[in-house]
């Protein structure tokens, strides 16, 4: 008796098979120990490794527990892939992107669907499939480990499916393992929540997050916690203010050496490149101080003209000059008792720098157009991302007042030199500016992560937070913030680091890197030679083919392109 003929949705008969296009989304940066599934990052696993985590789980939890925890593991994993697909492929017919889920799950090594029954049409909501898994890598680590099995154990699996199917669907959808060989051949049903009945409940509560698990794994973060304020409190590690956000052993060095000065009246120097934070430490080392309670005031100096800045800094008396229709005080006056941050102090006008000293040395201004002398009570803290000492040795700035600001500077990194702490900033600002906007992101790609942590942040946490701000208004709610939306127009730059890794030993071009004697070589030769674009591409298909072994779809993935365009070029060079 013949099996009786798969039912599928209109169009699935006339979708090409597409695994070769899809591995061509899959990328080996093997000097960067990376494996790249488009936005993604992904890692080949041992299945012994897999069977290892599975038996660990089920010691340390007991079955049903560790069902559940790999369960919602699988869900998060199929979501992640639906957005691949959507992001993809969008526009794509509903059967299309299915099957490519389906095939998905071939690429990475899990199993092979075979569909006997599928109804799919997302604008309706409706979703209804009838499957095998053939060699489900999760029944044979199972088998192989625990000696066979009475129930469902494709736990992972049957989490993805439903995570795949209720992203795609905006509505939650449930797999259910009705089968499960010992060959690794399993039979799945999955359909929208509402539509199993009754029968839903028992499977149900392995997606709903485990009280007690959780409990757990949140004493145990509050002892951790808890650990670290009290480490904090005897000295072996400072406490950051909360605006100081940071674990790099050189960010915490320097917030320590600033700490020590907040309760003296020191003035301060502080030192970095542009965007580093010196204003938000400024704010920090005010609030540690005893003068905590008194005004806080900050001026760029960078920011005024020099005719403005004096009677910004000191004040003016009424018909000091033309315009001062009244009297007014200035910076220092308002800073009475508190704190004044100079920023970019490098920027002072000669005459300014000149008041500026009587200032630190005798507490004491004299507005301008005035006669009266106003004793005044101000802890300066003054800031530069230029070199004072070149300043002085070519007359830019005084030597006396450099002497006078230089007496404590403290020295803060650049976030290149602190990359560990990117992913915490990221977070912070992602909730702070998803609060004022109104929005909320569900965090960012695996590539986006890689991304920040790669790129060479001349203009520091400043910059981070203008490119993260972009990232959540060019992101739908809900959404994972993705590298083309942090870095629109302005692709992210590389550290010299990995620069210089892209290039290769050898000096060969390499994506993501050049080598500057090797682009002038081989543009040399192409122009000096007459050589066409044609020809270029001719090289470099035959070059990959070659590296391939002859193996069209590994050649289309070393130059980025599908298997289906690569052939058509060969094919219209042979023609």
């Amino acid at each position: 008796m013949k099996p009786a003929k798969p039912q599928m949705p209109p169009g699935w008969d006339s979708i090409a098979p597409g695994i070769e296009e899809l591995a061509t989304r899959v990328r080996f940066a093997f000097d960067e120990a990376q494996i790249w599934l488009d936005e993604e990052r992904m890692l080949l696993m041992h299945s012994s490794s897999l069977g290892s985590l599975r038996r660990q789980l089920i010691d340390m939890l007991g079955l049903e527990r560790a069902r559940g925890v790999l369960t919602r593991v699988g869900f998060a994993s199929g979501q992640r892939d639906a957005e691949l697909i959507l992001r993809r492929y969008p526009g794509a017919p509903d059967a299309e992107m299915l099957h490519r889920g389906m095939l998905l799950r071939s690429l990475e090594g899990v199993m092979k669907v075979e569909p006997t029954r599928v109804e799919f049409d997302i604008a309706r909501g409706h979703y209804y499939t009838d499957a095998r898994w053939n060699h489900s890598i999760e029944a044979h680590v199972h088998d192989r480990d625990f000696g066979g099995h009475d129930g469902p154990v494709c736990w992972i699996e049957c989490g993805h499916a439903s995570g795949f199917l209720t992203r795609m669907l905006g509505r939650f959808v449930l797999h259910k393992e009705i089968e499960c060989g010992v060959d690794g051949t399993c039979r799945v049903i999955g359909k929208p929540l509402e539509d199993w009945g009754d029968e839903a409940a028992d499977e149900l509560r392995y997606y709903q997050p485990d009280s007690v698990v959780e409990e757990l794994l949140a004493l145990r973060s509050r002892v951790a916690d808890l650990t670290a304020d009290l480490t904090a409190s005897i000295g072996t590690r400072p406490l950051l203010p909360e605006d100081l956000i940071g674990r790099a052993p050189a960010f915490r060095a320097a917030w320590t050496l600033a700490e020590r000065a907040a309760k003296s009246q020191t003035t301060v120097l502080l030192l970095g490149e542009t965007g580093v934070g010196k204003e938000m430490f400024a704010r920090a080392l005010h609030q540690a101080s005893s003068r905590s309670s008194r005004p806080f005031v900050a001026l760029n100096c960078g920011a005024l003209p020099s005719e403005l800045l004096e009677s910004e800094l000191f004040g003016v008396e009424r018909g000091a000059y033309t315009g001062a229709q009244q009297s007014r005080p200035g910076r220092f006056e308002r800073a009475d008792g508190g704190t004044l941050f100079l920023d970019e102090v490098g920027e002072l006008s000669l005459s300014a720098q000149t008041r500026l000293l009587r200032v630190l040395q005798e507490g004491e201004i004299d507005r301008l157009g005035g006669t009266a002398t106003r004793k005044i009570d101000v802890r300066v803290v003054a800031a530069t991302n230029v070199d004072l000492a070149q300043a002085v040795e070519r007359g830019g700035f005084r030597k006396d007042l450099y002497y006078r600001l230089n007496v404590y500077p403290v020295k803060i990194p650049p976030l290149r030199e602190r990359r560990e702490d990117i992913p915490l900033l990221t977070e912070r600002f992602i909730e702070r500016i998803g609060t004022r906007e109104g929005k909320r992101v569900r965090g960012l790609t695996d590539k986006a992560r890689h991304a920040l942590l790669s790129h060479d942040w001349p203009g520091n946490v400043r910059e981070l937070e203008n490119v993260v701000e972009r990232g959540l208004i060019l992101t739908e709610h809900g959404e994972l913030v993705d590298v083309d939306a942090l870095f629109a127009g302005t692709p992210p730059t590389r550290t010299a680091e990995a620069r210089e890794v892209a290039v290769g030993k050898r000096g060969q071009l390499a994506v993501g890197g050049t080598s500057a004697d090797t682009v002038d070589r081989f543009l040399d030769h192409v122009l000096g030679e007459h050589i066409g674009l044609d020809d270029i591409e001719a090289v470099v298909m035959e070059a990959a083919v070659k590296r391939a072994d002859g193996n069209l779809s590994a050649a289309a993935r070393l130059l980025g392109i599908t298997r289906g365009q690569l052939a058509y070029r060969l094919r219209k060079r042979s023609t």
